[in-house]
């Protein structure tokens, strides 16, 4: 654990079973730990998949902002502990593929770490745009602490032909 209270940002996405109650149900599962609560949400997201297995369904992605005394560490374990609990079985997962729930923290305060099995930033946050486009919703003055890019700035130098659609919102309640 940490003294001060970090702000992180956790990317939720799903393409299996009920997409939208599966990343409600992720938030809340994180927003249950008494380290962590839940300071925004982002709209839910409708987005084509990315990658190397381009036939499955598209994906539905939201961006969550997190308050917490956890560690990087301890939080990406937490949101991994989740990942299980709602079914996502990474040993029978095609990279790329479909899943019941994703969940990547993509910032973690102004930390800059590149650690086996823990990259922060998220190393691929400014090359996507179903990251980009939720959390410039809930962050749109988040500056990517290694570049010093804004989410503005990431979002404009994205390539034309990555689909993504606000559906609606995500239903979780936040404080």
């Amino acid at each position: 654990m940490t003294d001060e209270p970090h702000g992180a940002f956790v990317a939720l996405g799903a393409n299996v079973g009920d997409p939208p109650a599966q990343l409600k149900q992720a938030a809340q599962r994180l927003a249950t730990h008494d380290q962590v609560v839940l300071k925004d949400a982002s709209s839910l997201w409708r987005t084509s998949p990315e990658g190397p297995v381009a036939d499955q369904p598209d994906f539905v992605n939201a961006v969550i902002l997190l308050e917490t005394l956890l560690s990087p560490h301890s939080l990406l374990a937490l949101c991994h502990e989740v990942e299980e609990a709602l079914g996502r079985d990474r040993s029978k997962e095609v990279s790329g593929g479909p899943r019941p729930i994703d969940l990547d923290l993509l910032a973690y305060g102004d930390v800059v770490l590149d650690e086996e099995g823990l990259t922060l930033p998220h190393p691929r946050l400014a090359e996507r745009a179903f990251v980009l486009e939720p959390l410039h919703e809930v962050a749109p003055h988040f500056v990517h602490p290694a570049t010093g890019l804004s989410v503005g700035e990431m979002l404009s130098a994205l390539p034309p032909g990555q689909r993504v659609e606000r559906i609606g919102p995500l239903e979780v309640t936040v404080g």
